[in-house]
């Protein structure tokens, strides 16, 4: 017990040093046989050079998902940007499946015109055409907005690319003392924007569904406690501040509670707090230690991580309609020795966690329905998965050459990609519900 609950504490404090900065993106593994498409730049009707290539953003994107192989501009025959001006011939002969065309047209109120066609070249068809209007601070966004269009366009999933990522950071001055920043960026990592920083130590981001908070848990004070800040307002929330541990907030679906640890009691329970009226409901109750809650989609349900059984392992316990428990918690991973900090998918099918195998800690997904159980990472430390809202792909912490980054696997294990600051260290990443 004592050899568990001190490395649960040591990854909890674990701090890294790092420089403010963009974070890097590398496909490290591709999907066999993604879908070739070629995202041909768009035609520009203005004096100077645009203010985005929106092209390379776009292809950018769907190439990270994985299911996508984007063709580089320097083998483009041609430059069309619009269908009638496609011969189609030329790009089956590259082996195209898609084309995307398109311009960006200035307007005389500073605003622009993007009108884009997604193009079937074996068919010679249309499957989708719009025209939006953007913003120059904006045409990031609208890059992210057409990549979602065409991906559910061609896939019939819903995109993800017009979302954000939360994580933690650290800078070390010349001093050596650290200062913790709470930060937020777009799924590829550019515009990060500070949400909090603190010369004590910040953890466990939680997104709320309305995708305008986050939980966090900040030593402000010398000692754990939970907080929601808005991300627009900057107005701060203490929510939890009791002797002891206060930590791992979680969101219901509805927004209205969050579920936590607490060890005011004496041992770390799960408890679910209701934010209208500050009620504090304890949840488990057993010597063991009891964490890591997070809802199930549905909000009728926690999946925690509990060392019950003699090791972590992922349980789920049953709530009603006023948030009681209905009966005994139920243990659901079995798979090795050690399973924790869980993250269910959107549809409630799938849990992500941190699972030791070898005497690594990769991250791992159990199919609920089926109990079928699949390691996606071969890494040393992998730790804080957190799915992407479309349930295609999970973001998490790692290693690498000892800096700490973030990566991201595909459910099925096939497409990975790292994210990295060019500097220091990067950790406890949070995907963002759809805007």
């Amino acid at each position: 017990m004592k050899k568990q609950l001190s490395f649960i504490l040591s990854l909890i404090f674990l701090t890294f040093s790092q420089a403010h900065a963009v974070l890097t993106i590398e496909i490290t593994q591709g999907v066999e046989g993604a879908a070739p498409i070629a995202i041909v730049p768009f035609a520009w009707a203005g004096k100077d050079r645009p203010p985005e290539y929106l092209n390379k953003i776009i292809a950018a994107d769907l190439q990270r998902s994985g299911f996508f192989k984007a063709l580089p501009d320097e083998d483009m025959i041609s430059t069309p940007s619009e269908a009638g001006k496609v011969n189609f011939a030329d790009w089956r002969a590259l082996k195209m499946d898609y084309i995307v065309v398109g311009k960006m047209i200035p307007q005389p109120d500073g605003t622009f015109q993007i009108q884009f066609q997604l193009l079937d070249v074996y068919k010679g068809k249309q499957l989708a055409g719009y025209s939006i209007r953007s913003r120059k601070p904006t045409l990031r966004i609208t890059a992210h907005q057409i990549s979602d269009i065409i991906y559910k366009t061609i896939t019939g999933v819903r995109g993800a690319f017009d979302t954000h990522i939360a994580y933690i950071t650290v800078t070390e001055n010349r001093k050596s003392k650290k200062l913790y920043r709470l930060a937020i960026a777009d799924s590829d990592g550019f515009d990060e924007q500070i949400v909090y920083e603190s010369t004590r130590p910040l953890m466990s981001p939680a997104w709320a569904p309305d995708g305008k908070r986050l939980a966090y848990v900040s030593f402000f004070n010398g000692r754990p406690e939970i907080y929601i800040q808005n991300i627009l307002t900057r107005e701060t929330q203490k929510i939890s501040g009791f002797k002891g541990l206060n930590g791992a907030p979680s969101w219901s679906p509805d927004g209205r509670r969050l579920a936590l640890t607490l060890s005011k009691d004496g041992n770390p329970e799960i408890y679910v707090v209701d934010l209208k009226t500050k009620k504090f409901t304890r949840i488990t109750r057993h010597y063991a230690i009891d964490t890591e809650a997070v809802w199930t989609p549905d909000g009728n349900s926690l999946i925690f991580t509990s060392d019950r059984g003699g090791s972590p392992q992922l349980y789920r316990v049953e709530l009603d309609s006023r948030g009681q428990v209905t009966e005994r918690p139920r243990r659901l991973t079995f798979d090795g020795n050690y399973n924790a900090r869980a993250s269910v998918s959107p549809d409630g099918r799938r849990v992500a966690m941190v699972h030791r195998e070898k005497g690594k800690f990769q991250i791992a997904v159990l199919e609920l329905d089926s109990g079928r159980f699949q390691v996606l990472t071969d890494s040393r430390l992998d730790e804080s998965p957190s799915f992407s809202p479309n349930g295609s792909m999970i973001i998490y912490a790692t290693e690498d050459n000892y800096r700490g980054i973030l990566a991201a696997v595909s459910v099925d294990g096939r497409a990975h990609q790292r994210l990295s600051l060019q500097m220091g260290d990067v950790r406890e990443p949070a995907w963002s519900p759809f805007k």
